[in-house]
């Protein structure tokens, strides 16, 4: 993949950005744990002429932690980077946690925005201080220690890849491993490696669980544009629920709820529906 990373600098914020491909534009926020380095679905996007800019999300990469103040500080800098592209109108992808980023964007931006697409998104209340989840990523991925606990799992995972797959599995999916083999494609336990050699939380992921807080119903409800909602029901780190609450109250939404092995929709022997779904969806509404 022939991805060129940049950085856009503005009134001392710092936005770390990557660009690969040609053609109509979309704008990627990536999910938790991630930055401008994301792979995930992009090879089927880049095939069929799309160009993938994905900057890395407030607290994430070379990205400042400022920018993550609150969802309006941060769109605002993510409306300054597409002017400083000369992009005048875009696709928007939101994935997991980006979802809340991706949902306010459109609402707040709409001549920005030409559709909007959430793929395992979030788009209401999410992790609270009550979860299990929660707590144990309070202390794992807080700053001061995430290096280490990437570190750790991304050498034991070069290490025992299968081993760290089957640990990690029930993470991101509801099914059982028995009940899901059938779905997992081979090449799933490469891709769940080089995903763990590329993450890190950084600031981010405490940014994200306290920006999801700042969506209301309101920003889901004032989206305007084409939206796609993918959600696999078998989705064990972002609830359905949360793919039904954005078809309840975004108005010109569709969703397509996928049977693939969990949270990371682009993965197993469905990947293939994932890629032809947001392809149709995306060709059906062209930048005009």
């Amino acid at each position: 993949m022939d991805r060129r990373f940049e950085t856009f600098s503005s009134e001392g914020i710092s936005i770390e950005y990557s660009i690969v491909g040609d053609g109509e534009p979309i704008f990627v926020l990536h999910g938790g744990h991630s930055n401008c380095k994301e792979e995930f679905g992009y090879k089927a996007l880049l095939e069929n002429g799309f160009s993938l800019i994905t900057p890395s999300r407030p607290g994430y990469g070379g990205t400042s932690k400022e920018v993550g103040e609150s969802l309006s500080k941060a769109c605002k800098y993510y409306s300054k980077l597409l002017n400083h592209l000369n992009i005048k109108k875009t696709h928007l992808l939101a994935i997991s946690a980006g979802g809340p980023s991706g949902i306010y964007f459109a609402s707040k931006y709409p001549e920005q925005v030409c559709t909007l697409t959430l793929q395992s998104a979030v788009t209401k209340k999410w992790l609270t201080s009550s979860d299990k989840e929660y707590k144990a990523a309070k202390i794992l991925f807080r700053p001061e220690t995430e290096k280490f606990t990437w570190g750790l799992i991304s050498t034991m995972n070069n290490i025992f890849p299968r081993f760290i797959f089957k640990q990690m599995f029930p993470s991101f999916s509801k099914l059982k491993y028995s009940e899901a083999k059938a779905k997992i494609n081979e090449g799933d336990v490469e891709a769940i490696r080089k995903m763990n050699n590329r993450q890190r939380s950084s600031f981010g992921f405490f940014i994200d669980l306290k920006q999801v807080n700042e969506l209301t119903i309101e920003d889901v409800q004032t989206v305007t544009c084409p939206t796609l909602i993918m959600h696999s029901k078998n989705d064990a780190s972002v609830p359905l629920e949360h793919a039904y609450f954005a078809q309840d109250n975004i108005p010109s939404s569709e969703i397509c709820i996928l049977d693939s092995w969990g949270h990371l929709i682009w993965l197993g022997n469905s990947s293939d529906e994932t890629d032809e779904s947001i392809i149709s969806f995306l060709k059906t509404n062209k930048i005009s």
